[in-house]
C-alpha cells in the first residue's frame, strides 16, 4: 500500500483521536456499529495502536543504542588511531629499508578512509610486528617495548570488538523498524477501510465525521 505522507507521530496521533471519539460517542458509535465497527471492534483497533505506539517506542530506544555504538566505535578508532599513527612513523624509521618489514607491516602506501579497511592495515601492522623478533628489536631501540605494542594493539582490537557491537545494534534497530512499520501499515489499512464506512454511516452528520478528524467539503 502507499506510504502515507505524515509522520509516524501525525499518524500515531489521528489514529488514537479516531478510535477514542468513536468510543465516546454513542452517536458515532451507534452509526457505525451496523456496519461491523461495534465497541469491540474498536477496542480491538485501540489495542493495535496501542502495539504500532509501544513498537514506534521501542525501534527509537534501538536506535539510540545504535547512535551510542557508533559514538563508541568512533572514540575507540579515535585512540587507536593516535598511536598506531605514531608508531607507524617510527616503524619506518626503525625498519627503513628491511624490505621485508616493509611488505609485512604496510609500512609504505597511504592508510585506508574506510573503518574496516583500516582496521586491516592496523591489524596487520601489530600482528606481524609482534610475531618477528627482529622486527621488534629494532622498534625497541626507539623505546618500543612488547609491553607497549602489545597495549596498541588492543587499542586496535577494541575498535573492531565496537564494531561489531555497532552492527548488531544496527540489525536490531532495522529489524525494530520493519516489524514496527508492519504494525502501522495495519493500523492504516484499518484507518482507511474505517473512513470509508464511517463516510456512509455518517452521510446525514457531517458534523460527526468531522469529530473523527475528517474534513468534510461543504
Amino acid at each position: 500500500m502507499k506510504r502515507p505522507t505524515q509522520s509516524v507521530a501525525q499518524r500515531l496521533f489521528h489514529a488514537q483521536r479516531v478510535i477514542n471519539n468513536t468510543l465516546s460517542s454513542p452517536i458515532i458509535l451507534a452509526a457505525v456499529t451496523p456496519y461491523g465497527y461495534d465497541q469491540a471492534k474498536l477496542e480491538a483497533a485501540h489495542n493495535l495502536c496501542q502495539e504500532a505506539r509501544a513498537l514506534t517506542d521501542w525501534r527509537e530506544r534501538l536506535y539510540g543504542q545504535q547512535q551510542g555504538a557508533t559514538a563508541a566505535v568512533q572514540q575507540a578508532w579515535a585512540a587507536a588511531k593516535v598511536a598506531y599513527n605514531a608508531t607507524l612513523k617510527i616503524g619506518r624509521i626503525a625498519l627503513r629499508g628491511n624490505e621485508s618489514a616493509r611488505n609485512a607491516l604496510g609500512l609504505s602506501g597511504i592508510r585506508q578512509r574506510s573503518l574496516n579497511g583500516w582496521l586491516g592495515q592496523a591489524r596487520r601492522f601489530y600482528n606481524n610486528l609482534l610475531s618477528s623478533p627482529d622486527f621488534m628489536a629494532s622498534m625497541a631501540t626507539y623505546g618500543y617495548t612488547q609491553a607497549k605494542l602489545e597495549a596498541e594493539s588492543a587499542l586496535v582490537e577494541a575498535v573492531g570488538a565496537a564494531s561489531d557491537v555497532q552492527y548488531q545494534e544496527r540489525g536490531k534497530a532495522q529489524e525494530a523498524t520493519q516489524i514496527r512499520d508492519a504494525k502501522l501499515d495495519e493500523l492504516n489499512q484499518w484507518l482507511a477501510d474505517y473512513k470509508k464506512i464511517a463516510e456512509i454511516a455518517l452521510a446525514a452528520s457531517p458534523q460527526q465525521l468531522e469529530q473523527l478528524g475528517w474534513v468534510v467539503a461543504s
